[in-house]
């Protein structure tokens, strides 16, 4: 029987779960669509959806506890002056997962994981600030 057994282990310690949770977590929510392999995209919904329930919350207790999942402050800022305000009349339901073929590598189902309303100027934004940002230095 499969009694208390309601997570997957990806050949992953529960240190190095905990990690990619928070970094993936991280990237979904900078970039509000990210590809990934399709057991990990099923196990970082039900993460999300409840950082975004905090970022509904809006409270000093839920930033620090979003805090301590997430490991950057912009994601925490993200989550909670947008993320909260735009899903504050959706009852549950932030993210959607598509399938999307198989890598050509390894043959790994991979899958598409979204927010529901997102922003599709929002994907790789960051990135090109970054890249703006070290062309202004360098010159």
């Amino acid at each position: 029987m499969r009694h208390a057994r309601g997570y997957r282990r990806l050949n992953r310690t529960h240190e190095h779960r905990k990690a990619l949770w928070a970094n993936m977590a991280g990237s979904l929510i900078e970039h509000e669509q990210i590809k990934t392999t399709l057991p990990k995209a099923k196990e970082l919904r039900p993460i999300v959806e409840k950082l975004i329930t905090l970022g509904k919350r809006g409270d000093l207790h839920a930033r620090r506890q979003a805090a301590s999942q997430l490991k950057q402050d912009a994601y925490v800022a993200k989550l909670f002056d947008i993320l909260g305000p735009r899903y504050k009349d959706r009852q549950g339901g932030y993210i959607r997962i598509m399938k999307a073929g198989f890598r050509y590598g390894d043959m790994a189902p991979m899958a598409i994981i979204e927010f529901v309303d997102r922003d599709p100027n929002a994907k790789g934004a960051g990135d090109k600030a970054r890249v703006a940002a070290e062309d202004a230095s360098e010159d």
